[in-house]
């Protein structure tokens, strides 16, 4: 049943016209009787009183922009509903959330986490280079074994621009096979899809993401079940959220691994999805009661 009347759906002027999901979405919101906008999350001039709930979607740039962002969403979350809500999006923007999941039981990426002042170590092989808050794959890099010191430059400039950096073994099958992005929709799982992101060196990505090659999937059980835990654990620590995507891989033994968990402005692969999940989406987001 939809509880609401109107929605913003927020973005950023450089991500005007890049997001694959907006049109099957706004059209599905629409088709609900929701007057729904598409709003820039920067402008000035909006007034966010004047919507029932504000959805973050395309905000792209957020990471650059961290404290500039999290005071319009301090402000928003006065204003009107904000979804997802402020905890969840908070907590997520970091990924030092992966030692929490870690600690709960659910199966993620082995990662070490180097914040600034503190020395770095490398793994013996190929690993991966990322800055804890960052979106896109923008700041992350991956480093053969005789890369050390140009590892390590990369990693102070993180460190120069405060950032806590996080250093993962390379996942071998991460270019053979991608990486799955599972969707959750109203808690449930919806949908899957594959991913494929090829890393520039020292993180340097042109525009507000790296180039991706995206296709539909079918989600093994086991896929589902790990996403599920990852879901499970946010549930019970912030509520039920209207969207969720939770980014696997697949570890040597075959089993699947947390890589990321999105909370704030994940693309949600409608595309690559069944024609009814912008229609799921679309309830998600209008259809869930202030709590």
């Amino acid at each position: 049943m939809v509880t609401i009347s109107t929605l913003a759906w927020t973005t950023t002027r450089p991500a005007r016209g890049l997001d694959e999901d907006e049109e099957l979405a706004l059209a599905a919101i629409r088709r609900l009787g929701v007057t729904v906008d598409v709003v820039d999350w920067d402008d000035p001039d909006v007034d966010w009183s004047g919507y029932e709930r504000v959805v973050l979607r395309s905000t792209w740039d957020y990471d650059d922009r961290l404290d500039e962002f999290v005071a319009w969403l301090r402000r928003v979350e006065v204003a009107t509903e904000l979804v997802n809500p402020l905890p969840a999006v908070l907590w997520s923007t970091d990924k030092r959330y992966l030692r929490e999941l870690d600690d709960a039981g659910v199966p993620t990426t082995p990662t070490r986490f180097v914040p600034p002042g503190e020395r770095v170590a490398f793994p013996e092989g190929r690993f991966v280079v990322k800055p804890a808050v960052g979106a896109g794959s923008r700041g992350a890099s991956s480093f053969g074994p005789d890369q050390h010191a140009v590892a390590a430059d990369h990693v102070r400039g993180l460190h120069a621009a405060g950032q806590v950096v996080l250093v993962q073994p390379f996942v071998d099958s991460v270019p053979v096979d991608g990486e799955w992005p599972l969707v959750f929709l109203g808690g449930e799982y919806s949908h899957a899809a594959s991913k494929r992101v090829a890393l520039p060196e020292a993180g340097l990505v042109e525009g507000l993401f790296a180039a991706e090659v995206n296709a539909p999937h079918v989600a093994t059980a086991e896929q589902v079940a790990v996403a599920s835990a990852a879901v499970a654990f946010v549930t019970e620590r912030f509520g039920p959220l209207p969207y969720a995507r939770v980014d696997l891989v697949r570890a040597e033994d075959g089993s699947s691994q947390v890589l990321e968990l999105e909370l704030v402005e994940p693309s949600l692969f409608l595309p690559q999805a069944d024609a009814a999940a912008a229609d799921r989406l679309a309830a998600a987001l209008t259809g869930s009661p202030r709590r």
